[in-house]
């Protein structure tokens, strides 16, 4: 089970390899990809707050990366953060995604990315509820919802 010091330690010495890469030019990512969904996942931008209804969204069923369709998320892990973006406890699969240090616009975070073709899909954060105490802030473009 991913915890504060497991998102740290991977974000300070490296992620598991993924069970698969995706690699893409920006060109080509870019003819796959709607403007917004590259703008976010292509190029680290954030949608604004409250802006999907995805939010208030809370059916079962499994959340993929937008880019490359890697499985990141399980709906029974969603929760209504109140932040105005889709949150999580915990990714579906140990290796799904990857940390990185973020100390970008005056602050230290850790983003988190596919850990298969990179895309940007926001922030990870201690103060998420039980059992993991994670709260995976995520962008809703950076996410499709996946068919069962």
């Amino acid at each position: 089970m991913h915890d504060w010091r497991l998102v740290t330690e991977r974000a300070a010495r490296g992620n598991p390899p993924p069970a698969r890469r995706v690699e893409k030019t920006p060109d080509q990512w870019r003819t796959l990809l709607t403007p917004d969904v590259f703008q976010v996942t292509r190029l680290a931008g954030t949608e604004r707050p409250y802006s999907s209804e995805m939010c208030g969204l809370f059916e079962p069923g499994r959340y993929g990366c937008a880019c490359c369709g890697t499985p990141l998320f399980d709906a029974g892990t969603k929760f209504e953060s109140g932040s105005g973006w889709p949150s999580f406890t915990a990714p579906l699969a140990d290796e799904a995604v990857a940390y990185k240090a973020d100390e970008s616009h005056g602050m230290v975070r850790i983003e988190i990315l596919c850990n298969a073709c990179d895309a940007h899909l926001g922030h990870v954060f201690p103060d998420g509820p039980a059992p993991t105490g994670l709260r995976y802030c995520t962008n809703a473009l950076s996410l499709q919802k996946l068919p069962d």
